[in-house]
């Protein structure tokens, strides 16, 4: 079965930027919606950006403006792209996955089956 492996979690300050990646330990579906979730402890798991396989993305209004979701299909690679980082961007990152047409940031993660086990984003103030 597929997996997600993220990388580029990190600890930064406020004001600063980090790019999360994405990458699948197998092949994925050639259509395929991808997201980027994000958890905070005694919070459920929110959905902060999303991209179809056509390239359209939706985000939440929380990370609009500073947050660019994007997918080389050639390398088969999600980022996240995170800039103005605050405080409340602190929290587990993960990528989320599942092979059909229809892809928006407001699906929840019931809709996803192919996870990645997460990567830390700390930012200080």
């Amino acid at each position: 079965q597929v997996q997600l492996v993220e990388t580029g979690g990190d600890s930064v300050q406020a004001g600063g930027s980090l790019r999360l990646s994405c990458t699948p330990s197998g092949s994925t579906p050639s259509v395929t919606c991808m997201a980027w979730f994000r958890q905070i402890p005694g919070k459920q798991r929110e959905a902060v950006a999303a991209i179809t396989n056509g390239g359209t993305t939706s985000y939440a209004d929380s990370v609009k403006g500073r947050f660019a979701i994007s997918h080389d299909s050639a390398k088969n690679a999600l980022y996240l792209q995170m800039n103005i980082l605050k405080f409340e961007d602190t929290a587990m990152y993960y990528c989320a996955a599942r092979p059909n047409v229809y892809c928006n940031v407001r699906l929840g993660m019931s809709y996803y089956d192919i996870w990645g086990q997460g990567t830390q984003v700390t930012v200080s103030s």
